[in-house]
């Protein structure tokens, strides 16, 4: 090798490790998060049907799901 090359090669090399560091660490971020989503789904729906089944109970009442909106 020349001179010249062995800097390149090195500074390649760093960029390649800098690059993989941050692909790594983006990619924890996106496992943490998708973690987070499925969590936050799994909540909402159980509300959903915690409502729906207030909803229910309520004798005499029409399901918010059913009414009509008011415009109609």
């Amino acid at each position: 090798m020349d001179k010249n090359t062995e800097p390149r090669l090195l500074a390649l090399e760093e960029t390649v490790a800098h690059l993989s560091r941050v692909t790594d660490d983006l990619s924890e971020v996106i496992a943490r998060q998708d973690r987070i989503i499925d969590r936050i789904s799994k909540r909402l729906q159980m509300l959903v049907e915690a409502e729906a089944q207030r909803q229910a109970d309520d004798s005499g009442t029409i399901p918010l799901a059913d009414q009509r909106p008011p415009h109609y």
